[in-house]
């Protein structure tokens, strides 16, 4: 509903193109075989699994 004007958005597939300085992990390799792996990050725990239909969720 309150979205800003389309200009002002991110252009579609924008988020998909990793900035060349910034590194890139493939998500095989952070996985290491497993269907899911906790992140902590700083004093949280967040999980990141790998779904039935093969997406990644985060979750705290």
């Amino acid at each position: 509903m309150n979205q800003p004007p389309r200009a002002a958005r991110a252009s579609d597939g924008e988020a998909e193109r990793p900035d060349s300085a910034t590194p890139s992990v493939d998500s095989v390799t952070l996985m290491g075989g497993r269907r899911e792996l906790i992140i902590r990050h700083g004093t949280d725990a967040y999980r990141l699994r790998v779904t039935a239909s093969n997406k990644l969720i985060l979750t705290k």
